[in-house]
């Protein structure tokens, strides 16, 4: 992997990612731009003990553009993009409409390939390889930041779950705070450890493989699985077989092989509502451990794919219980989603 660093018209950073160390990165971000303004503020909720970033600014972000004016496709043909260059193989930049900045953090958005037509499931195994590398140095680096204490990779896919534009991209999110579903994560993690003398994350992916019902796809190095107690219609937990804390400490195997098995995964959600479906809308969210916290050795990497799609044309909705209570209903039995997505691996 070659790393090329410049900065666009604004002085936001913009990172090329390239397969081949031989790709020279010249060009210059010709666009006549502003300096980037922003407002995002943290806020305390004193009776959850959570946090809220309020981010006026990005009332004004660019809402689903035309293809042909797509801000994170290549410059080409006098068209000027977030992408100097004519080309790339994967791209990072700094959101020009942040929610977190400054003290507040840090946005960034990863463009996955320079295909405005793809998706992740389209890419080779090298392409998702490369995705993964920029995953990691992107974490490493951030994790130098001072005011940061936690880094969260996540791509969002689909209008139906808000994405505003549709090429393949996904985000980097740098929390100046510990964000609260790790904060529950810690706690159960440090119970399970008080009451049994283990470590949770080794615990739940052994009974997955004991009891083998929930179980979708097994490899070397990772497992994926439907949770026991799974929240969306069709989820599924991705762990590496090795427990480590981040991105930056899976060995070469495992970096090796999760293309292959995400991928696949990737590929069978797209699949699961049976042919003539549009592509399954999802989230995918990589857990990583936060910084500088007790414990944080004994917390287990993993990556959440869900969708909000609990069957054809018909989508869960977070109504009162969901949103009011933070109680989930799901009408899909883990046990059944896993099936379903064993199914579809021949189809």
């Amino acid at each position: 992997m070659k790393k090329t660093v410049t900065t666009l018209a604004d002085g936001r950073e913009l990172l090329y990612y390239d397969s081949r160390d031989d790709v020279v990165r010249g060009a210059v971000d010709r666009r006549p731009l502003d300096a980037v303004s922003t407002s995002s503020e943290i806020r305390r909720d004193p009776l959850l003990g959570d946090s809220v970033a309020i981010a006026s600014h990005r009332q004004g972000r660019t809402y689903h553009p035309p293809a042909d004016e797509c801000p994170l496709c290549p410059s080409r043909d006098g068209r000027l993009s977030e992408i100097p260059d004519d080309q790339y193989d994967v791209v990072v930049f700094e959101n020009r409409f942040p929610s977190l900045a400054g003290d507040s953090g840090r946005c960034e958005v990863v463009c996955f390939t320079s295909d405005h037509d793809s998706s992740f499931a389209d890419l080779t195994e090298e392409q998702a390889a490369l995705v993964l590398d920029a995953w990691t140095d992107r974490t490493a680096e951030l994790a130098g930041f001072e005011q940061v204490k936690q880094v969260f990779c996540f791509e969002n896919r689909g209008a139906e779950i808000g994405v505003t534009l549709g090429h393949p991209h996904g985000q980097i999110y740098a929390y100046p705070f510990v964000a609260p579903r790790t904060e529950l994560m810690l706690r159960s993690m440090e119970a399970h450890r008080e009451r049994t003398g283990g470590n949770l994350f080794d615990d739940l992916v052994a009974r997955e493989l004991a009891d083998g019902d929930r179980v979708v796809l097994t490899g070397e190095h990772w497992v994926a699985f439907v949770p026991y107690a799974a929240h969306w219609p069709y989820e599924v937990h991705l762990h590496p077989r090795r427990r480590v804390p981040d991105l930056r400490e899976l060995d070469e195997g495992a970096r090796t092989e999760f293309a292959q098995i995400y991928l696949e995964l990737l590929r069978r959600f797209d699949r699961i509502f049976g042919p003539g479906e549009p592509p399954t809308p999802y989230i995918a969210a990589w857990h990583q451990a936060p910084f500088g916290v007790p414990g944080r050795e004994e917390f287990g990497l993993h990556l959440e794919l869900f969708t909000i799609r609990r069957t054809s044309g018909k989508l869960k909705f977070l109504a009162g219980s969901e949103s009011g209570m933070s109680v989930f209903i799901n009408d899909v039995p883990p046990e059944a989603a896993a099936q379903r997505l064993r199914e579809v691996a021949s189809e």
